[in-house]
């Protein structure tokens, strides 16, 4: 019996450990794609690299993908880095100047996207979704400053999470149209349904994410914590 019991209590170490292994992979996955794309989206700031047709016969291309790229890329690169602990726990004031300037990214990369939505050469149903993920864009991550500055720590990680999971629709537009060409979709048809598929699959696993969190007492411990003493 005696031994029974130390094996039943060493299982839960063992599932923490493959969880945490799991999360930390997700998030490296997640951070080297963001970054990929970021430091090619740069390309447009810089005004150097191709163009891709439906994207260069947008009505409001200059100067406002230059803006869009600038802002979008920001935000990509930096917020992954926001959802670290260690990062939190070591350098709280470094985190607390990143999420500005993740906050400005997102802010800037939400209002050019919707200059660039509404002169979009891919029809209506594309400009409706593009439209759709600005807006929700620009107001959960305002959200998330908004209850990071009254001090809402566990809320504005909740809105923040919602904001990353919009601000990665430039990782998943990037898997999706390959994939829409090989199967033979023209450009055009690929961008009307990609323009709600990069965003709105991630948006639902972020409220599923966050669901799920709730009933968790280690992710409500973890909510519950003070940035200033993270």
């Amino acid at each position: 019996m005696t031994f029974l019991a130390e094996r039943t209590a060493s299982v839960p170490p063992v599932v923490g450990d493959t969880k945490s292994k799991l999360s930390g992979s997700a998030w490296l996955g997640a951070a080297l794609l963001s970054a990929g794309v970021a430091l090619v989206s740069y390309r447009y700031v810089a005004q150097v690299g191709p163009v891709s047709p439906t994207v260069a016969q947008n009505r409001f291309f200059q100067p406002w993908i230059i803006v869009h790229a600038a802002g979008a890329a920001t935000a990509l690169l930096l917020g992954p880095f926001q959802f670290r602990p260690v990062l939190r726990r070591r350098w709280p004031r470094v985190h607390r100047w990143t999420g500005r300037a993740y906050v400005a990214g997102c802010l800037m990369g939400g209002a050019s996207g919707l200059v660039l939505a509404a002169g979009t050469s891919a029809g209506p149903v594309a400009q409706s979704g593009f439209s759709a993920v600005g807006i929700l864009w620009l107001y959960v991550t305002a959200r998330g400053w908004g209850t990071a500055r009254a001090g809402r720590f566990p809320e504005h990680r909740r809105w923040m999470i919602r904001s990353f999971s919009l601000t990665f629709a430039a990782v998943t537009l990037r898997i999706y149209l390959p994939i829409a060409m090989a199967l033979g979709f023209s450009l055009t048809s690929a961008y009307q349904v990609i323009a709600w598929l990069s965003w709105v699959p991630n948006a639902a696993f972020a409220e599923i994410y966050l669901r799920r969190g709730k009933a968790s007492p280690a992710a409500v411990a973890i909510t519950s914590t003070p940035l200033w003493r993270t």
